[in-house]
């Protein structure tokens, strides 16, 4: 079989040779595409390929299409929202992820953006401890525990909220359950967005749960910028000087809120949770592991679609 390993960002090269030897170990052909620039030149590379690793890559009916022996695409991450999933079923393509192998990149990346936030983008200004204050998870993940464990270290009382997990769960870490999302919101002087961007999400958070933040508070999304109204964003941010909105998600509107809001607002150049040596192996290599056992015997344990 034919693994190719696409990425417009690449794997380290660590993760590139960690990946490259379990394929070929296993008896497949290895290839890569690094840096493409544009979807014709993913779609050519794929065009006999029977796996498919990526990133942040975008992988669309046309993709599909264009590689008929496709039997299996692993989203080298968490989030999959890159992937067409009805386009991959159609074709009879399993979609999978690699949960968890990024979490603790993208935690310490959150424990890093509040730091930064509380010390006013280390401007020299007077800013504040984390130590002590109150943090809110929206969702508990993976991530959302790696941030939880980080938090309670600093001294931090942790909350959470989160339908699909179990409040002893929760509890078991030391992670009161918010009563609600708008009392998380209420509750907490940082809270730290987990959410995928679903039919139900997309734009969720706006002017009535970030305006519900007490007095000086941080709003920190790592997870998907479709979940945000950005209109509603810019709006509060405007009646509310005191709160800061610190992001891995550039926003559609993100030169707006930067000329308004410069000391109050950040976003990184290029989304960099799990751009950690540890994250890309780890994501690289559980990615490789998958495929082997999909073609070994079927499993298809992490599947999405």
């Amino acid at each position: 079989m034919k693994v190719l390993v696409a990425t417009e960002k690449p794997f380290s090269a660590k993760a590139v040779d960690g990946i490259r030897s379990r394929i070929e170990a296993a008896g497949h052909t290895f290839a890569l595409l690094e840096k493409y620039t544009s979807p014709e030149e993913l779609r050519a590379a794929a065009a006999d390929a029977n796996a498919l690793i990526v990133r942040s890559d975008i992988v669309d009916k046309a993709l599909f299409d264009a590689a008929p022996e496709l039997k299996i695409v692993v989203r080298a991450g968490a989030g999959y929202d890159n992937i067409d999933l009805k386009a991959a079923t159609a074709a009879g393509a399993v979609v999978e992820n690699t949960p968890g192998q990024n979490a603790n990149a993208v935690a310490e990346l959150v424990i890093g953006m509040a730091i930064m936030a509380a010390r006013n983008k280390y401007s020299g200004a007077t800013g504040f401890e984390i130590s002590g204050k109150r943090i809110g998870l929206q969702a508990f993940g993976q991530v959302s525990r790696h941030v939880a464990a980080l938090a309670k270290g600093f001294g931090m009382a942790v909350s959470a909220i989160d339908p699909y997990c179990p409040a002893q769960a929760m509890a078991d870490m030391g992670v009161n359950t918010a009563e609600s999302l708008e009392a998380l919101y209420a509750g907490n002087d940082i809270v730290s967005i987990h959410i995928p961007a679903t039919s139900e999400t997309v734009g969720s958070i706006g002017r009535d749960l970030i305006g519900r933040m007490p007095k000086g508070a941080i709003l920190i999304n790592t997870a998907r910028k479709e979940v945000i109204n950005e209109a509603e964003l810019a709006e509060i941010l405007a009646d509310r000087p005191d709160l800061k909105y610190f992001a891995d998600v550039k926003p559609g509107n993100a030169a707006e809120l930067t000329e308004r809001f410069a000391d109050r607002v950040f976003f990184t150049p290029k989304k960099s949770g799990a751009q950690t040596a540890e994250a890309n192996l780890n994501a690289g290599l559980a990615a490789a592991d998958q495929i082997v056992a999909f073609f070994r015997d079927g499993t298809d344990r992490f599947r999405v679609n």
